[in-house]
């Protein structure tokens, strides 16, 4: 499995003329192979968009009522501050949700090396379920005052919800927080 990053340029005409030199000089960024994938993979967006967003506000409204959940910080949900601002600006609200787990960083080092089906990784997934915990990764170097500042104290998971069925989401998480 392998990711494809790429992107479009757009600007003025001396812009355009100066990527295009830089283009000449360094080469193309994709091959053929990678700009099929990407045209592969924008023909799906849509259909996977609609089910990372049904994904993400079905396991962040199990989350809500589940007893070692602390909180949960999904826009979807109408609990969050930013939710009304949300639903005007928003297509639907991503399949990313935020968990403050009740038993701290302990219970977040628990519960991610007992999930089996969504895995723990760094990154804003894909087509599958991630999980990562910030104190550890992109918010590490704020250490854990500058993170309870932004909101994100030790506990806090960040789940990129995948297009799995929800309900194979939610009982991963369900045996992975048993006690």
């Amino acid at each position: 499995h392998s990711d494809v990053i790429a992107g479009a340029v757009a600007g003025s005409t001396p812009f355009i003329e100066e990527v295009t030199r830089l283009m000449k000089l360094w080469g193309q960024s994709i091959d053929p192979h990678s700009a099929w994938l990407i045209d592969r993979g924008m023909r799906t967006l849509a259909v996977r968009m609609q089910r990372h967003n049904e994904n993400g506000l079905v396991v962040a409204r199990w989350a809500e009522g589940h007893p070692a959940v602390a909180k949960v910080h999904y826009p979807g949900l109408a609990s969050h501050p930013d939710h009304e601002f949300a639903g005007r600006v928003l297509g639907g609200f991503g399949g990313m949700v935020g968990l403050e787990l009740k038993g701290g960083p302990a219970e977040a080092e628990r519960v991610l090396a007992r999930l089996q089906l969504v895995a723990h990784a760094p990154s804003l997934a894909g087509v599958e379920s991630l999980v990562s915990e910030p104190r550890l990764t992109s918010h590490k170097s704020l250490g854990p005052e500058g993170r309870a500042a932004k909101g994100i104290p030790d506990g806090f998971i960040r789940l990129s919800c995948g297009i799995e069925d929800a309900a194979d989401i939610i009982a991963d998480f369900e045996q992975a927080l048993e006690a």
